[in-house]
């Protein structure tokens, strides 16, 4: 237990401390956005290039390990729409649910989350199932929102839908992980140079992510939302995650291998759920309130799922 609360009331103090300074104005909007074009664009991939370039690309990719971290994903869509109507939600703010209970923040909360209690080996199999785990994630939130809002009916739709896919296909993440399994595979050497620069921009990269986090949160449209945004919590950060175990358990998988998987589907709701929400037809208010809410208790549910499965 003490190894769990030394990784993560660390991870959210700092996400805190991003809330208090942007409270103080010492992390003001106007600074948020590049902060998160950087960490985004170039610290978070240099990281994961970095770690995916030493880890052996069969055993963090195996069948039964990537099976096991994208069914959840499915059955989260699956059990947010049924909940649904339970909430009273219908259109753009029904998809929007959607997304928020399956679309996890990988990048700056669960990988932040594996490095910190599993070292470079948890981060580097983290890393190789999150670029799988975000082409789901990314694919299923834009049938989501363009099938509860109806934009799907529209002209723009598949311009929506292409300009999506191209956004999938380009996540910095995903281009790490794919170039550090160019290396990785091909045993290309990497300059002395370049590995020490790489290394200085990738220390940066988790704390400026969980500042940037914590800096984002926003509880002022909590109230009016309250019980759609708890229902969204629990699916993503208790469903999803029990129902990976379960998988993982039934294809024999011990725990020590499929934890950075369990991490990844047990993280908050994505920041872009906002940025999806408002060029899509969601409710960009809604997300924010999810994002906001799931973080927060994120805390509860990692120091849960980290405590049984350890």
């Amino acid at each position: 237990m003490g190894h769990i609360l030394e990784t993560v009331v660390p991870v959210f103090l700092v996400i805190l401390l991003g809330a208090g300074l942007s409270r103080q104005g010492a992390l003001p909007a106007s600074v948020l956005g590049p902060l998160n074009r950087l960490v985004y664009y170039i610290a978070i991939p240099a990281m994961i290039f970095l770690t995916v370039r030493r880890a052996p690309f069969r055993e963090h990719a195996a069948f039964a390990l990537v099976f096991g971290t994208l069914v959840p994903v499915v059955l989260g869509l699956l059990a947010a729409l049924a909940l649904a109507p339970l909430f009273r939600l219908r259109g753009g703010l029904r998809g929007t649910f959607a997304q928020c209970a399956f679309h996890g923040n990988l990048g700056y909360v669960g990988l932040a989350v594996s490095f910190y209690y599993l070292g470079d080996k948890g981060l580097a199999r983290a890393g190789i199932l999150a670029a799988f785990l975000m082409l789901l994630q990314n694919v299923l939130a834009v049938a989501a929102l363009e099938g509860c809002s109806g934009a799907g009916r529209s002209r723009g739709a598949a311009r929506r839908a292409r300009t999506m896919a191209l956004r999938v296909l380009g996540n910095p993440v995903i281009l790490g992980v794919a170039a550090g399994l160019v290396f990785s595979c091909s045993g290309l050497p990497l300059p002395v140079a370049a590995e020490r620069t790489l290394s200085i921009v990738a220390d940066m990269s988790l704390p400026l992510a969980l500042l940037v986090i914590g800096a984002g949160l926003s509880f002022g449209l909590v109230r009016e939302r309250i019980w759609p945004v708890l229902g969204a919590g629990a699916v993503k950060l208790f469903f999803m995650p029990a129902a990976g175990a379960g998988l993982y358990s039934l294809a024999g998988l011990p725990p020590a291998a499929f934890l950075p998987g369990v991490i990844l589907l047990a993280a908050p709701s994505a920041t872009v759920c906002h940025v999806m929400g408002r060029e899509m037809g969601g409710s960009p208010d809604f997300a924010t309130a999810a994002i906001s809410v799931t973080t927060l208790l994120s805390m509860v549910s990692y120091s849960f799922w980290l405590g049984v499965l350890s």
